[in-house]
């Protein structure tokens, strides 16, 4: 299976620097980043931090002045290099690592090509460039030694936002309302749904969507987590390949 090349380009402005070893292996879940690019006018005091980082991770710095005051012109900057790249075939996806909802038409016209385009931001992130994304993923979630993963904890439909014992990211409650409505969209005649086909189809309607943004690695021990799901484990013939299954309690 041929490995998709990525395109990474940041937004130095607006992201900060802290993690980016976390987000570049976040970006090589979803390819080889042979392009990694950052942007900003580096005679700025604000964009100091970055510099120490960016040797270690090979990251390309490409200078842009600040022709006039209050404009960003690295954001022309990156938005120019993104075209140059769609239309010189040399990847197959992009990595826009901002919290700059400036981008969302490049976002928007990058998909309009095929290309796969993943987004990484902090969670002030305005939701149209969310939307305009493939996968959107927050970088809060990326920080090492995140104190995000729970176990063994049952989240109920009556759990509310702000509630002591719910300190997750996000609202539990939208994203059962989404996962449940998800699961009779794509289930058989007996109410089940394949757990393969269930994360898919989830973040083709919020691209946002994340595990991790409610405390677990994975998909399964999310919805493990719901007390209204249910779960059956079906084997194929060898006995060896396992698929899951899950429908809403009736």
């Amino acid at each position: 299976m041929k490995e998709d090349k990525i395109a990474v380009l940041i937004d130095a402005d607006n992201v900060p620097y802290a993690n980016i070893k976390e987000m570049l292996d976040e970006v090589t879940k979803y390819g080889n980043p042979t392009i990694k690019r950052i942007y900003a006018d580096w005679t700025k005091p604000t964009v100091s931090g970055w510099k120490g980082v960016l040797l270690e991770n090979a990251i390309t710095p490409i200078q842009q002045y600040s022709y006039t005051s209050g404009k960003n012109s690295s954001d022309s900057a990156l938005i120019i290099d993104a075209m140059d790249l769609l239309y010189s075939n040399k990847v197959n996806g992009f990595c826009i690592i901002s919290s700059d909802s400036d981008f969302t038409r490049l976002a928007t016209r990058l998909r309009e090509a095929g290309m796969l385009v993943i987004g990484m931001g902090e969670r002030k992130t305005p939701q149209p460039f969310i939307t305009a994304c493939d996968k959107f993923v927050y970088i809060e979630i990326l920080k090492s030694g995140s104190n995000y993963i729970r176990h063994n904890k049952r989240i109920k439909e009556t759990d509310q936002k702000g509630d002591s014992s719910a300190s997750d990211l996000n609202d539990k409650s939208s994203i059962i309302k989404v996962i449940k409505a998800s699961i009779d969209e794509i289930s058989d005649d007996d109410g089940w749904a394949y757990l393969g086909e269930l994360g898919n189809f989830i973040l083709k309607k919020q691209t946002d969507f994340d595990p991790r943004n409610y405390g677990y690695q994975k998909l399964y021990p999310l919805l493990q987590s719901i007390s209204s799901l249910e779960f059956e484990e079906r084997h194929a013939a060898d006995n060896k390949v396992k698929s899951v299954y899950v429908r809403n309690e009736s």
